[in-house]
């Protein structure tokens, strides 16, 4: 332990423990802009410097150690002085027209300038000029950088994908794509990690709202939205209300006050993937030797993505089932189409995700199964969702209970657990031992993928299939480290999950982004409540499943579930 004073109180810490978080543990506040624990310690934006005794020059606390005897001012005169200083050359060189920005109200460097009482700039604007392709769902805005250098560390660190980095000098240092590629020809998963990390405007996911009002306003379409798991665990962070009071019924209250003609719930199609992935993997391993192993779980955009840049080798790997979104927009243009008596071509599909990779894969030229159309028309992430119930003055702590619609708006407590990382496996999990066996596990007897590691493996005992080695990992740097241990014969497995976002869907790179906080866990940890307390764990119980085989697709891995279902993910032919 090491002895030190700061703002003359004497405090104790390990060594080799830096001033920030040695302040921070005394509970003394130094406000930075660019520090993330582990990941960018750098002193980029020279907000966190503080004054030592004995040391002429001003140093930056999150990264310099502490030393015996050492005494610390946080917030002497010339730290003050020079703090604003700094803070005023970043707003120089910054879009400062807040109230147009994505993330007004949620700024760091907002934030940071109200608490130094920055009211106007003595120094020259000098603000750099914006060129992006605006079509692109993620979305970079030059004027709004300020340097800080998360997005390059979270994607370097975190990610693995090495999408940004440095370019220019001096004055004209800025950040941009790695080799100076446009971020379409980029190695780029939609992870949205880099956004949600962003402490400012700079980054953020196109914004589709405006789409979505036009076909609400439109008398001659029908609206349906569909909500995946992990935005119930999320949508409401905002409003002033606890999770428990924000249901998945008050959530389905408020996409009808937006005015959609039917709110269904992903978890329908979640359930369904499960019947659907669930029989293709007890078809590969009960004939293993005419497939590739292991088998990948595909209902993450951005892990196939990765997969397809990085190793384009092993996609045959990829399950051919569609991910949850995708399904459910082929049964919306077919199956309830022909239910409700509308020409599928007029119905107009909107996705609610937590996720920005999602916005990419309804655009698939492979997703359109249905109709010819795409059988999503549009994608909004769950930041979107929120602003479109500002937008719309929709009071959500007066928002009573209301269902989902029904056939589509059923779904189970595996349905639900898709949103946290294992959870597609443990859902997965569940059904296989039932449609091997005849009989239901214990709806917890897989809890060893749960949790927030990011790589968890496990073998499991399937009677009368044998032992089912299966891994789970979120984070495509994770998701690297796997499969290159796969690669070099170090591990085995026959059944593997990959989520692109650390902590899985509940992190995703649209979910609401709360400043210096990960809620992955809080998050997940609803959605896994959410299970225990469903009447129903089990997704081959789901019976609107069940009645759409009956009515409609005949069995798993038939004809039309493989025609509307499935995907090649661009190799061909189907298999």
């Amino acid at each position: 332990m090491v002895k030190l004073t700061i703002n003359g109180k004497e405090i104790e810490a390990p060594a080799g423990t830096t001033i920030l978080r040695a302040a921070n543990m005394a509970g003394i506040v130094i406000p930075f802009l660019c520090y993330m624990p582990e990941i960018n310690e750098i002193g980029a934006c020279r907000v966190c410097v503080v004054e030592i005794e004995g040391i002429n020059h001003l140093a930056a606390a999150c990264n310099t150690q502490i030393e015996e005897g050492m005494v610390v001012s946080t917030n002497s005169s010339r730290v003050r002085k020079t703090r604003r200083t700094n803070v005023e050359l970043i707003l120089s060189q910054h879009d400062c027209n807040c109230p147009t920005c994505s993330r007004n109200g949620n700024c760091s460097l907002q934030n940071l300038a109200s608490d130094l009482n920055i009211l106007d700039l003595s120094i020259p604007s000098n603000v750099p000029e914006n060129n992006w392709d605006e079509t692109f769902p993620l979305i970079r805005n030059e004027s709004k950088c300020i340097k800080c250098m998360r997005c390059v560390q979270v994607c370097d660190k975190i990610q693995g994908l090495n999408v940004w980095d440095i370019t220019g000098t001096g004055g004209r240092t800025t950040v941009n794509t790695t080799g100076n590629l446009s971020i379409q020809e980029a190695p780029c998963s939609l992870c949205g990690q880099c956004i949600t990390n962003c402490p400012v405007g700079a980054l953020t996911a196109r914004d589709d709202t405006q789409r979505v009002f036009d076909a609400l306003d439109d008398p001659d379409v029908v609206t349906i939205v569909q909500v995946a798991p992990a935005v119930r665990a999320a949508w409401a962070e905002s409003f002033g209300v606890s999770r428990e009071f924000a249901s998945p019924a008050r959530m389905s209250a408020a996409l009808r006050r937006l005015g959609f003609d039917y709110v269904f719930d992903t978890n329908f199609t979640a359930d369904l993937t499960i019947m659907e992935e669930g029989t293709e993997f007890i078809k590969h391993f009960t004939h293993a030797a005419e497939h590739k192993w292991p088998m990948f779980t595909s209902c993450c955009p951005g892990w196939v993505r990765f997969l397809k840049s990085q190793y384009p080798e092993m996609v045959e790997n990829l399950s051919t089932a569609k991910s949850p979104q995708q399904m459910f927009g082929a049964l919306t243009k077919s199956y309830f189409a022909n239910k409700i008596g509308v020409d599928p071509q007029k119905v107009f599909c909107v996705s609610v995700m937590p996720c920005t990779a999602k916005k990419s894969e309804c655009d698939l030229p492979e997703m359109n199964d249905a109709c010819g159309d795409p059988d999503v028309d549009v994608v909004i992430t769950t930041r979107e969702f929120v602003k479109m119930l500002k937008i719309q003055s929709v009071v959500v702590p007066l928002l009573p209970e209301e269902e989902f619609d029904s056939p589509l708006g059923s779904g189970t407590g595996a349905a639900i657990v898709f949103g946290a990382s294992g959870g597609v496996m443990d859902a997965a999990l569940r059904s296989a031992y039932f449609l091997v066996t005849g009989e239901n596990p214990d709806p917890d007897a897989f809890a060893a993928v749960r949790g927030l590691d990011g790589w968890k493996e496990a073998t499991i005992n399937v009677p009368g299939a044998g032992d089912v080695r299966v891994a789970v990992a979120s984070g495509l740097g994770n998701a690297r480290k796997l499969i290159e241990a796969i690669k070099r014969g170090e591990v085995e497995y026959d059944f593997v999950e990959i989520m692109a976002c650390p902590g899985g869907c509940a992190g995703g790179g649209g979910q609401p982004i709360t400043l210096d906080h990960n809620l992955a866990g809080e998050r997940s940890d609803e959605l896994w409540r959410l299970d225990r307390e469903s009447a129903i764990r089990y997704s081959h119980e789901n019976t609107d499943v069940a009645m759409l085989y009956e009515e409609f697709l005949i069995e798993p891995l038939g004809e039309k579930s493989h025609h509307l279902l499935h995907t090649n993910h661009g190799l061909g032919d189907k298999h």
